[in-house]
C-alpha cells in the first residue's frame, strides 16, 4: 500500500483507502460530481469523481473503506485524486491500523505512566475519584485509552486523548515543583479529569464526530457532571475540594469566548489552562511542521497562532 504522505503528482493509485466523507456538488457547468475526502493513517486527501455515470462508479457511502483507482493531480497548490474507478471494500480486505491515524507512543506504557500520577495522589478522596474512573471503571478505561481528543485541531487520533492528558499532568507536576503556592495533588487530579468528557463528545474514531451531547453541552459541561456524579458516591468527599476540582474544569479554557463557563479563580485553575493550552498549541504545531512540504519554510497564517508560521531554519549567510 502506498500511503497519502507518499502520494506526489502524477502518480496512479490503485489502493484502499477510508472514505471520511462524500458529497454530491454540481459544477458551475450544471454537471454532477462527487467530492470525497480520503483517509490513512498519514492523513487526508481531496478526491473527486467528475463522471459519476461511469460504469466504474459503484455505490458507497462515508466511513465506508473503498478501493480506488485514479491519477494524483495538484489543484490550488494541493494534492487532489481523479479518481476513475472506486468499489465498496469486503471486511477481510481492510486493516483497520492502515487508516487510522494513532499516537506515535505505546498506548499502554502512557496508560502505565498515568497510573503512576495516579500513585502520588495522598489526599485520599481526590485518589478514590481517580481510581474510580482509571481503574475501577474498565469501559470508561476501554474508551479513554483509544479516544482522539479532539475533531481535528490536535491530538486528533487514536491515544490522542491520553496522550494530551499525560502531556498536561506533566507540566503540571512540573508547575507544582516550580511554585509552592499549588496545590499538587488537587492540581493533578484536574489534569487527570480535565478532558475526561471528551469521551462523550466525541463519537469513536474513525467518525470523530461530535455526538448529540457534545453539540449540546460539550466536553467542560459533560466532564463537570461526571466528576460531580463520582464526587457524590464517595462518602464524606469534602464540600470546598469538589468544588475547586470542578472549577478547574469548568475554567482550563481560559477564556469565555474558548467556551469556558467560568474565568480561573483559583491558582490551580490558572496552572491548568497554561499546561493545556501550551501543550493544544505545541502538538498542533508539531502537526503542522509533520504535513508541510519539505522545502517549504514559512507555513501560511494560522487561524490557531493568529500568525504567519515558520519553521525553526538557521542558514549560514
Amino acid at each position: 500500500m502506498k500511503y497519502i504522505n507518499e502520494l506526489r503528482e502524477g502518480d496512479i493509485t490503485r489502493d484502499i483507502y477510508l472514505c471520511k466523507q462524500v458529497q454530491s456538488l454540481v459544477a458551475k457547468t450544471g454537471k454532477n460530481y462527487l467530492s470525497i475526502t480520503l483517509q490513512d493513517k498519514t492523513g487526508v486527501l481531496d478526491a473527486k469523481v467528475w463522471d459519476v455515470t461511469s460504469g466504474g462508479i459503484e455505490d458507497f457511502e462515508a466511513l465506508d473503506y473503498i478501493y480506488v483507482e485514479g491519477e494524483v493531480t495538484v489543484f490550488q497548490g494541493t494534492l487532489q485524486l481523479k479518481c476513475r474507478r472506486i468499489r465498496k471494500c469486503r471486511e477481510e480486505e481492510v486493516d483497520q491500523s492502515d487508516y487510522l491515524p494513532f499516537s506515535r507512543f505505546d498506548i499502554e506504557a502512557m496508560y502505565k505512566k498515568l497510573l503512576e500520577y495516579i500513585s502520588e495522589v495522598k489526599e485520599p478522596h481526590l485518589k478514590k475519584l481517580l481510581e474510580g474512573f482509571f481503574v475501577e471503571d474498565e469501559e470508561f478505561v476501554k474508551i479513554f485509552k483509544k479516544h482522539s481528543a479532539a475533531k481535528s485541531v490536535h491530538h486528533g487520533f487514536v491515544g490522542g486523548l491520553l496522550e494530551h492528558t499525560l502531556s498536561v499532568c506533566s507540566l503540571c507536576k512540573k508547575f507544582s515543583e516550580q511554585y509552592s503556592l499549588l496545590n499538587k495533588d488537587l492540581l493533578i487530579t484536574a489534569a487527570l479529569c480535565h478532558d475526561i468528557g471528551k469521551t462523550k463528545e466525541l463519537s469513536d474514531l474513525p467518525a470523530n464526530d461530535y455526538t448529540d451531547d457534545g453539540n449540546l453541552l460539550g466536553h467542560i459541561v459533560i466532564g463537570y457532571e461526571m466528576v460531580g456524579e463520582r464526587i457524590a458516591k464517595i462518602e464524606g468527599f469534602p464540600h470546598a475540594l469538589g468544588s475547586m476540582l470542578r472549577h478547574c474544569i469548568l475554567a482550563h479554557h481560559g477564556e469565555y469566548e474558548f467556551g469556558s463557563p467560568k474565568k480561573p479563580a483559583i491558582a490551580e485553575a490558572i496552572a491548568l489552562h497554561f499546561a493545556d493550552n501550551l501543550d493544544a498549541k505545541m502538538e498542533t504545531m508539531r502537526e503542522l511542521l509533520e504535513s508541510a512540504d519539505y522545502n517549504a519554510e514559512w507555513l501560511g497564517f494560522q487561524r490557531l497562532f493568529e500568525s504567519n508560521m515558520r519553521k525553526t531554519v538557521y542558514k549560514e549567510d
